[in-house]
């Protein structure tokens, strides 16, 4: 009997209705005893990665700036230099007396048709997979960060008029590098391959810049790559893997003092501005 049972399940009590029932879904014969069906284990809702919206505003207000400063210029291909500096351009003598809007109006500004083309580019290369990666806020704080880095260290390093998103995006660069190498461990040989290649898109772009000396704001370049690993080290979410749930769950966490971070960083900025002179 009981190797019968162990067969064909345990026995029923009799109660004078044979009117087969439905044998429950995980139970019957097959089964043994009855057991609940495991549910598979989905990822917190932390892991689920942002809609990019910012990107496109960003991308779509470079647009239109853009447009504006031809209309003032009369030209389509290159603005003029004083409508640049009207709306914004960084221009050490006016950040020096107090114009320090200019710091973060610079990086909405462009100086010709091929340079909107390639920071427009970059951005919208770079832009959707860090907003999604950092959400929509610390991808902001990010990007700003980065781009005021860039400008900071252009007035303090370089005398020249600049303008241009190339601080931020180098920024871009440079959290991105940092997410996935905090993150390599639970991404492997794609986290480890993607630290290689942010590193080697930021060094190719940098020698680029400096062996084009005069034409290139490479401090700029420079001071928004720094800065963006400094707030992407912050910032970045960390990604880890529980192997103690079957399948096993990704899981996405944040330092908790990233944000007093970003903010030490945003004060740092401002403080090198007001206590140190621009270039000559």
């Amino acid at each position: 009997m009981r190797r019968m049972e162990g067969e064909f399940g345990p026995r029923r009590a009799n109660t004078g209705d044979d009117t087969p029932r439905p044998t429950p879904p995980g139970t019957g014969p097959i089964y043994g005893e009855a057991r609940p069906i495991p549910t598979p284990q989905m990822p917190a809702p932390g892991l689920q990665l942002a809609r990019p919206r910012a990107v496109w505003l960003i991308l779509g207000s470079i647009a239109v700036i853009y447009v504006l400063s031809c209309l003032l210029s009369g030209s389509l291909f290159e603005p003029n230099l004083r409508v640049l500096i009207l709306l914004g351009a960084k221009e050490n003598g006016l950040i020096a007396g107090g114009d320090y809007w200019r710091l973060i109006t610079a990086t909405l500004l462009h100086g010709s048709l091929l340079h909107i083309f390639f920071n427009g580019y970059a951005l919208f290369a770079l832009g959707p997979e860090s907003e999604r990666i950092y959400g929509t806020g610390r991808f902001l704080a990010l990007y700003g960060l980065a781009g005021l880095g860039g400008s900071v260290a252009s007035y303090l390093f370089s005398p020249a008029p600049s303008v241009g998103a190339s601080g931020a995006i180098f920024g871009l660069i440079g959290g991105l590098g940092m997410f996935f190498y905090l993150s390599r461990e639970a991404l492997g040989e794609f986290g480890r391959a993607q630290t290689q290649s942010m590193a080697t898109i930021a060094m190719i772009n940098l020698i680029i810049g400096f062996a084009s000396a005069g034409v290139i704001d490479n401090w700029g370049h420079l001071g928004g790559l720094v800065v963006g690993v400094a707030a992407g080290a912050a910032l970045a979410p960390r990604l880890s893997v529980n192997p103690d749930l079957y399948p096993p769950v990704v899981a996405r966490s944040y330092v908790p003092w990233g944000w007093i971070a970003a903010v030490a960083i945003f004060l740092i900025l401002a403080a090198l501005v007001m206590l140190l002179p621009g270039a000559a």
